[in-house]
């Protein structure tokens, strides 16, 4: 089997993978009509940006003891509990809809009951994974569970742009309700006997500060933690900033705004596919996807027509997606299991969370300042967030780094005794994947 695909060798993650495109693909259909049904009835990037902030709240208010459940109760039976949530949230509005008794106060409410059903599947499914094959094919799980999300990406929203064009917002949003059958059938049908089940965590007190303890005593992950937090907050906001391109810079429809959606997850594929080939997990290269990104939403911003806006998006998506597979993978492989529920939690809260506190300011930026200072905003902070991150997190680790041109372009990294021994040497803190001065063998 090609190294790429070689966590589908085990059956319960190929029963898992298969439930997920299907779900996945109804997923960003559901995600495309939710958006323009909100700008159908509301005409409103502020009301789009509070939309996506409310479906992303419970995970910033609930992940924590989100994490604590997914510690304490077997994940198997807690994701069906899950996907039938998330299910009849979606048919719910989608009922509402055809009906035609949607009100924009429908979609803010059910919006909000769908995050909670997220805010606890979350943890749950990226702990899960591990569950499924093992510590040898988690890097190469996560690859491919980005890679199924993104080419669901691929299909789901031209799909639903053509859809909406021909029957209507409220049947595609009943369609994603539907699709969640496909993975609670794939759960039910797994062979728990294959599962690699650790123990769970005991009830005891303090156990969610315990979790957070445990993260701040690691700035390796917080490094991780922070850069990721900002990029949840200002820069992952593509299903509001494609929106707001697609209608107010470059005047389209529902169809090519769908398209925006497909062309950015070319790039998000192969972003994907390229992480579940990589066998070695690098922290560094979570700081460099993060600052390429950022770079890159900038640039997408100034593109004067929409066909070179959708050339960009693949760049765009490529980098996103290299930061968020080599992030979740590093914060999985460095902690402990009976940890694993909590931090991914908190990992979690910080990424989907954090779009609650930014996705109505950029929708706000959008609004007052126009389409493309949301894409300036949202990628010049999420950059910065990176370099501020590297900056702090590795002085508390007492390393730097300075860069070497030759033989090729890299960053030695380096205690910060050895560089004032090297008068020739200028520091430059920053602490992307090294090693610590110490031996603690949980540093990657």
């Amino acid at each position: 089997m090609s190294p790429t695909f070689r966590a589908f060798h085990v059956r319960n993650f190929r029963l898992y993978a298969t439930g997920a495109i299907v779900s996945n693909v109804g997923t960003w259909m559901q995600r495309v009509a939710q958006d323009w049904l909100v700008l159908e009835l509301t005409h409103s990037g502020t009301a789009l940006g509070i939309v996506t902030g409310l479906q992303f709240a419970p995970a910033l208010l609930l992940g924590p003891y989100a994490g604590l459940v997914a510690d304490r109760f077997p994940k198997r039976k807690l994701l069906q509990i899950t996907q039938v949530w998330m299910a009849i949230a979606a048919l719910t509005l989608g009922t509402l809809t055809v009906t035609g008794l949607v009100e924009p106060w429908h979609v803010f409410v059910i919006a909000f009951l769908f995050g909670i059903g997220t805010a606890f599947d979350a943890p749950a499914r990226q702990a899960f994974v591990v569950e499924m094959v093992g510590r040898d094919d988690l890097s190469n799980a996560v690859g491919l569970n980005s890679a199924s999300f993104n080419a669901a990406r691929l299909i789901g929203p031209g799909l639903a742009g053509l859809l909406i064009h021909w029957i209507g917002t409220g049947p595609v949003i009943i369609v994603n309700g539907l699709s969640y059958a496909a993975v609670i059938l794939s759960l039910r049908l797994m062979r728990t006997s294959e599962l690699h089940t650790p123990k769970v965590a005991a009830r005891d007190k303090g156990m969610i500060r315990d979790g957070m303890r445990y993260l701040w005593r690691r700035p390796d992950l917080m490094m991780v933690l922070v850069t990721v937090a900002f990029a949840g907050m200002f820069g992952l906001n593509f299903q509001l900033t494609s929106a707001l391109m697609a209608v107010e810079a470059f005047h389209k429809g529902a169809g090519e705004y769908g398209i925006l959606g497909s062309v950015l997850a070319i790039g998000s594929l192969s972003g994907a596919l390229l992480a579940a080939r990589r066998v070695r997990i690098r922290a560094r290269m979570v700081i460099g996807a993060a600052i390429a990104f950022g770079l890159l939403e900038v640039v997408s911003a100034v593109m004067p027509t929409y066909l070179t806006f959708a050339l960009v998006l693949p760049l765009v998506g490529l980098a996103s997606l290299t930061m968020l597979t080599t992030a979740n993978a590093t914060m999985q492989l460095s902690i402990e299991p009976t940890m694993r529920g909590r931090v991914m939690a908190l990992y979690m809260t910080v990424l989907m969370g954090g779009t609650t506190i930014g996705s109505p300011l950029i929708g706000f930026v959008g609004q007052e300042l126009g389409a493309r200072y949301s894409l300036i905003v949202g990628g010049g902070l999420t950059a910065l967030g990176a370099i501020g991150s590297v900056l702090y997190f590795s002085h508390r680790r007492g390393l730097s780094i300075r860069p070497r041109l030759l033989p090729r372009p890299r960053l030695e990294i380096l205690p910060q005794s050895e560089l004032l021994a090297d008068k020739a040497v200028v520091d430059v803190p920053q602490a992307v994947g090294a090693k610590e001065p110490t031996s603690d063998p949980r540093v990657a």
